[in-house]
């Protein structure tokens, strides 16, 4: 990936003219079953440009309560789009139909903001890495169609989705209007990130694109990682996958409280609340030895996150580090 970006071929970005831009551009649209998508530095501001093309000042978003545009973005759709925000109580991170249509305001023109989109995340990070079934997409996206709502795919770890369900992205993703995957979680990269969606939206999208400041010049260097990671990291993340089912497996088998059913990707979630530990506490011990585990938005519940970096020794260690930090077993 390095090498890549070294011999990046570059041009001016802003102008359209960097030829490794416009090439990981082609490639992510096509991914994803959409018409264009525009390169950008970061995920949330994929998300927020995406919100941004879908609505207008006022209007009301509705997602799951615990979603990254809700919980991870610092108030992103009330700040970059002036959006009212309501969330679904969901589990596993999903929603259906009846949530869906008793959730939805028509909106009465004078005193009531109209929901005008509606926003899944695919994988559902907070619900450890969660997978949407395709027939549980379909649903809503038909109940959202009939109700009149915009619909906007959070993929920031769609690859994963994909991978991990053996369903094509572009299936998963086609029938959104707009569509955001991330860079630089599971495929590796640097930074940066897409959204897509038809030709119109992304007119649209590359004016916000400017206004929130995401051009760039000679943005083929870090582009360069991207289409390397098209190459060579969607499937090896079911490598990532398989190493979180072992590390699932090895602390469930020591006595640490994982609920297996629930390890569906890369990630493995921990509930130190079980063991009589707070989160501060069980981190820094975890820290102290060399783990290097999060906290979630759930109270007292950790998560462990496989990727590219950690290997089949990494998860033998942690295996054996985790339970004795804890307090599981006894140190030796």
């Amino acid at each position: 990936m390095r090498d890549a970006i070294a011999n990046a071929e570059v041009g001016d970005e802003q102008r359209r003219e960097d030829p490794t831009v416009n090439e990981l551009e082609r490639r992510v649209a096509e991914l994803l079953g959409q018409e264009e998508a525009v390169y950008l530095p970061t995920a949330t501001m994929a998300n927020e440009i995406a919100l941004r093309c879908l609505a207008e000042p006022g209007d009301e978003l509705i997602a799951e309560e615990n979603c990254h545009i809700f919980l991870s973005e610092l108030g992103g759709p009330a700040v970059f789009a002036g959006l009212m925000a309501r969330p679904i109580r969901g589990v596993a991170g999903r929603f259906g139909p009846e949530e869906l249509e008793r959730t939805v305001r028509p909106g009465d023109g004078t005193h009531t903001p109209a929901t005008r989109i509606v926003a899944i995340e695919n994988t559902h990070n907070t619900s450890g890495g969660r997978v949407w079934p395709l027939n549980e997409i379909a649903a809503v996206v038909e109940a959202s169609r009939e109700l009149g709502l915009a619909l906007h795919l959070d993929g920031a770890r769609i690859l994963n989705a994909a991978v991990a369900s053996g369903v094509p992205a572009a299936e998963i993703a086609g029938p959104f209007d707009t569509v955001t995957l991330c860079l630089s979680k599971g495929l590796g990269c640097p930074l940066g990130a897409l959204v897509a969606g038809s030709s119109e939206l992304m007119g649209r999208a590359r004016r916000f694109k400017h206004q929130f400041g995401g051009a760039m010049r000679q943005a083929g260097i870090v582009a360069a990682a991207g289409v390397y990671a098209l190459d060579h990291n969607v499937e090896r993340l079911a490598d990532d996958h398989a190493r979180a089912w072992r590390l699932a497996e090895g602390l469930a088998a020591a006595g640490v409280p994982v609920e297996l059913e629930r390890v569906e990707t890369n990630f493995v979630q921990v509930d130190v609340g079980e063991l009589g530990l707070e989160t501060p506490e069980a981190l820094a011990r975890l820290a102290e030895a060399g783990v290097g585990l999060s906290a979630t938005p759930h109270r007292n519940v950790l998560r462990a996150v496989t990727h590219l970096d950690i290997d089949d020794q990494d998860i033998d260690q942690a295996v054996e580090l985790i339970p004795r930090t804890l307090g599981v077993l006894a140190p030796a």
